[in-house]
């Protein structure tokens, strides 16, 4: 496997598809670049999902978001595109991302997109 940032991602069979579980992944070195100023964001970017047929195996995740760096996007697209693209990727029954993104200006910003939230809601 590559070393290098890469826009693929890499799912791998879920080991136990008969079973609804819970996966939270941490990712705190997140890097993208403000498309109005070129300065770097910095972000924790957390992945909650209830796995479906797939789940992800990290280090591909790791280089998925790696290849951010050097890319231009607002926290509300970039949170968007990821979600998007772990949902085409693994088929989950139910996908949170959340950027948690580090004060810029003086302003935080926090954005969560759901994928499915009806199925997480019939389990409350």
């Amino acid at each position: 496997m590559s070393t290098e940032p890469t826009k693929t991602l890499d799912p791998v069979p879920n080991p136990h598809p008969e079973r609804e579980y819970e996966v939270e992944i941490r990712c705190p070195e997140f890097t993208a670049l403000c498309p109005k100023t070129g300065q770097p964001d910095f972000a924790t970017i957390i992945v909650r999902y209830v796995p479906g047929p797939h789940i992800i195996e990290l280090k591909s995740l790791k280089l998925y978001l790696w290849a951010f760096r050097d890319e231009g996007h607002f926290h509300e697209d970039v949170t968007n595109i990821i979600l998007n693209d772990l949902v085409k990727a693994l088929e989950p029954r139910w996908m949170q991302v959340e950027g948690e993104f580090n004060v810029r200006g003086g302003i935080y910003t926090n954005v969560k997109v759901e994928h499915n939230p009806e199925f997480k809601r019939s389990r409350a």
